[in-house]
């Protein structure tokens, strides 16, 4: 039956949970940041007073290079970590006297990135992948 406890089935989760959290948050989110940075740096929000420069280069580190690790399955637990601490502070300081709908998205990234740095990347990651 396809839909039992096997662990295959709870490593196919994993996979799809991956794929799904770091692949949208690095094409829909960090990749157009990337490719217009010189649009964002000098109005991007600056909530630690490190300034737009340093705060955008940040969330490019989480959102590009994170986001592709979690999505690849390479060291998924500690690049859920920079991805983790980005979405909060999205949803408590960017964002945080908006209205729910506003910081939804980045609440369920948040919650989806912290499912997997509990759970791992599961079986079918790239670090998982013997040659012996």
């Amino acid at each position: 039956m396809l839909l039992n406890s096997d662990p295959v089935n709870e490593d196919i989760g994993y996979l799809f949970l991956r794929i799904g959290a770091g692949g949208t948050m690095f094409w829909q989110h960090g990749w157009p940041k990337l490719m217009e940075f010189s649009k964002h740096v000098d109005s991007f929000a600056d909530p630690f007073g490190l300034g737009s420069t340093v705060s955008l280069i940040l969330i490019l580190f989480a959102e590009v290079l994170c986001a592709a690790c979690v999505t690849l399955g390479i060291w998924t637990r500690a690049a859920c970590i920079p991805l983790i601490i980005g979405m909060a502070v999205v949803v408590f300081m960017v964002k945080g006297d908006a209205s729910f709908p506003e910081k939804e998205l980045a609440t369920v990234y948040m919650v989806m990135f912290a499912t997997l740095l509990f759970t791992g990347s599961g079986r079918f990651a790239i670090n998982r992948i013997s040659f012996s």
